[in-house]
């Protein structure tokens, strides 16, 4: 007699797998018609989606979203346009579900969103030149109150390996005196600060956390967890909001309260994203970045990210007092009662004020 359960299992698998198929295809029927796409567009330009029916289904509607936001709807498979403008530059997820015999079905596609801006070469003159603490590894620089608030890391220097300690400081920056300071524990790395409201906010690098000082005392009032797993590397604020760095393109923007997110852009220019965003500052409704490794200064506009002035300052590398642990450009302080910019580098003896010619 013929044994029925092995011939039972090869027909129940045939079964199982016609049904997987099926789904497969049902899955795949409609895509989104990347043929009809770049892979870079400009802010200025508007994209035109349409889905790929290849099988000439009958198409109810079709709803789509970029980012997970939604930008609208079609009826039957109509050309869908949408204007960029006002999207944040960066990658954009797309996102169509298709309504059609009954069910709805997904399909995705991706692509970048850069600045339409040509970044405007910014000159520079020295107007003074002040002393720095050579041993300060520089991580955040602001003026308040006609005062020099800077934070530092424990940065190892570069040619002896030596390690300082990570701090909070007040100088003179007319002598580069520094005449009150909080050290941070060896185990933590000093990043970024600004001052919004008599509170200095300062980052630590991968300790995950930041502390929020009264500006007069130094007294710490909290220390404050990140929104998420991350670096910190630069701080700004705008008067309302602080803007945080984290060593890529992105810059958060926080509740100075809470100091959850509230929104974030991603840096561009017309070819390519800015990574190693560092040290931050606000100067005339625009953020002024020094880009890690780089000698250079980027002016991005804080409402989308796009990048539209570039700065070359490596000849002030060649005017400090080169020793074995002189390290990159990175300070940025805006004097409001001068109008002049201060910038300095990771344990650099001078400070140099700077106006655009």
């Amino acid at each position: 007699m013929m044994n029925l359960k092995p011939f039972a299992f090869i027909l129940l698998s045939l079964f199982i797998n016609s049904c997987g198929n099926n789904k497969n295809d049902e899955k795949n029927l409609f895509s989104i018609d990347t043929s009809a796409l770049k892979q870079v567009y400009q802010l200025n330009e508007r994209v035109n989606l349409v889905l790929k029916n290849e099988n000439n289904e009958t198409i109810d509607s079709v709803v789509y979203f970029i980012n997970d936001n939604k930008i609208g709807s079609v009826k039957n498979n109509a050309s869908f346009p949408f204007d960029l403008k006002n999207q944040k530059l960066g990658y954009q997820g797309v996102k169509a579900i298709a309504y059609a015999n009954e069910t709805s079905y997904e399909a995705n596609a991706n692509f970048m969103v850069a600045s339409n801006v040509n970044p405007k070469e910014l000159k520079y003159k020295i107007v003074n030149t002040y002393p720095h603490d050579s041993k300060a590894y520089t991580q955040g620089f602001e003026f308040y109150r006609d005062t020099l608030y800077e934070g530092t890391g424990n940065g190892e220097g570069k040619g002896t390996g030596t390690r300082g300690i990570s701090s909070l400081r007040k100088t003179n920056y007319k002598t580069g005196e520094v005449y009150k300071t909080v050290p941070l524990g060896q185990e933590y790395f000093g990043e970024g600060i600004t001052i919004l409201n008599n509170k200095v906010y300062q980052l630590t690098w991968l300790n995950n956390e930041g502390y929020v000082y009264n500006a007069d005392t130094f007294e710490k009032i909290k220390t404050f967890k990140y929104f998420k797993q991350m670096q910190g590397w630069g701080l700004t604020n705008d008067g309302k909001h602080i803007y945080m760095s984290e060593g890529s393109e992105k810059i958060y923007v926080l509740d100075p309260e809470t100091l959850q997110e509230v929104d974030y852009i991603n840096v561009y220019t017309k070819k390519s994203k800015i990574e190693a965003l560092n040290e931050l500052e606000w100067i005339d409704g625009k953020i002024w970045a020094n880009v890690y490794g780089r000698d250079a200064i980027a002016v991005i506009n804080p409402k989308n990210g796009a990048v539209e002035g570039i700065m070359n300052l490596s000849d002030l590398k060649t005017k400090i007092t080169q020793h074995p642990d002189v390290d990159v450009l990175n300070g940025i302080a805006y004097n409001p009662k001068t109008k002049t910019v201060f910038v300095t580098g990771k344990n650099w003896d001078k400070t140099f004020e700077i106006v655009l010619e």
